[in-house]
């Protein structure tokens, strides 16, 4: 029998105890997009003329491929899709999905395209109603994770949707250009090239997470909420809304450990409305609380939550209180704390109304409940913190949005004292102190 010394056995233990942790892995959402209704209820910014691309709205897409540009904020070495037809009326039948990453316009960078499976069939049925997760796929361009030259990199997710889809679930404000071909173009998934993309749009269409494979210490935070969350008024490709902000800061911090995936839906209120449905869409999307389960709960790996919403409340739209909003509110952290004991659950006061100058805010009502909403957050205990975001924003001379945060970055122009633009977001996604959020802070076994 051959002996090891006590110190070379000691070694060997250590070593392979090292190399267990490094292969302990677990699924975490790196991206997402709330959908929020069928095709076109929404609010999309910047968006090109889609009449060529889908003539009829209750046809949907036709025979026709896709390529949508999405920005993970955590690489792992695979990764998986989940594909929603949630706002849908009929089966939606898609095949030829491919993920790689992305080179520029509608072009994938040569090599790295691969096809994505369903339980390892390439063509997936999606009922009216529901979503699919995809098979595992191997990301091969990701071989190291902490790559900083793979940070902020973007991946183009492909997929055809056999024949007609009926009415398109979609996420109307992307910020961010994804491609379409003409219908009935068929197949083209798998091409590399851009050439047969013919349309762009700035919205997303029928994907609503990538999750990827990663460290078992990684984690996700989702920012919940509207317009502001959403990113109106943000530069357009810039990925500079407040949770994009974030995220780099994050990662400059801790390294490819840390997702933000953004839930916001421009015009979403908390409480309103009472009830959706996609034959009868309302802009805004399904209320905070109905969306609550499928835009965070249902998602992997989510440690920390940060809820910024109610003004849409308090416009004319909604008409709800500020005790009402607040009381909804209790609700929906209630839900979040029981399926999710170990999470961080944090709260952000509302940013200045006053003199915006789009329908249905700006008036001395909205302002009155914005008032007593962010008093209500600051006097209560309802969150594990609370971020001050009224503060980051406005001006306090006027009580309205400062005035440097005002122009439209989007489109150019004067913006409309409801949205913060680029600065206004950058302020807001540095105001946030890391030390209150994971893994420095709150939740992850603490509570």
């Amino acid at each position: 029998m051959i002996r090891m010394p006590w110190i070379a056995l000691m070694c060997l233990f250590a070593v392979s105890g090292a190399a267990a942790a490094q292969g302990e892995s677990k699924w975490v959402v790196s991206w997402a997009a709330s959908v929020q209704g069928p095709y076109p209820s929404g609010n999309p910014s910047a968006q090109p003329d889609l009449a060529l691309a889908f003539p009829s709205a209750q046809t949907g897409a036709r025979d026709q491929s896709f390529r949508l540009i999405v920005r993970p904020t955590l690489w792992g070495r695979s990764a998986r899709l989940r594909l929603s037809n949630a706002m849908g009326s009929r089966p939606v039948v898609f095949d030829a999905v491919y993920a790689g990453l992305h080179q520029s316009s509608g072009a994938v960078v040569r090599g790295t395209n691969r096809a994505v499976t369903f339980d390892g069939a390439a063509r997936v049925e999606v009922p009216p109603g529901g979503s699919v997760w995809s098979d595992p796929v191997r990301l091969s361009f990701v071989t190291d994770t902490d790559d900083p030259l793979l940070a902020d990199r973007k991946l183009a997710v492909s997929f055809h949707v056999v024949g007609e889809s009926g009415p398109m679930t979609w996420h109307a404000k992307a910020l961010q250009t994804s491609y379409v071909t003409q219908p009935g173009a068929g197949t083209h998934s798998a091409d590399e090239s851009e050439a047969s993309f013919a349309f762009s749009t700035t919205s997303w269409y029928f994907l609503d997470a990538v999750e990827v494979r990663t460290s078992a210490d990684a984690f996700a935070i989702v920012a919940f909420g509207d317009s502001i969350t959403d990113g109106t008024l943000s530069t357009l490709n810039g990925d500079d809304r407040w949770p994009d902000v974030l995220a780099r800061r994050l990662r400059a911090a801790h390294g490819n450990r840390i997702a933000v995936v953004n839930a916001g839906i421009g015009g979403n209120q908390v409480v309103g409305p009472p009830q959706y449905a996609a034959d009868r869409p309302f802009a805004g999307g399904p209320s905070a609380l109905q969306r609550l389960e499928r835009d965070v709960l249902a998602l992997s790996g989510v440690a920390a939550l940060i809820w910024l919403e109610g003004v849409n409340d308090f416009s004319g739209n909604g008409n709800a209180s500020a005790d009402a909003v607040y009381e909804g509110m209790r609700a929906g952290v209630a839900r979040v704390r029981a399926a999710l004991p170990q999470a961080c659950v944090l709260g952000a006061t509302l940013t200045p109304v006053r003199g915006a100058m789009i329908p249905a805010h700006g008036s001395p009502e909205q302002e009155a409940k914005r008032a007593r909403f962010n008093a209500r957050l600051r006097e209560g205990d309802l969150f594990d913190a609370l971020i001050d975001f009224e503060h980051a924003t406005i001006d306090p001379a006027t009580g309205g949005m400062a005035e440097a945060l005002v122009p439209n970055t989007t489109i150019g122009g004067p913006g409309d004292r409801l949205h913060p633009n680029r600065l206004g977001y950058v302020r807001m996604g540095s105001a946030i102190d890391l030390d209150r959020l994971p893994p420095l802070g709150c939740g992850l076994g603490k509570r």
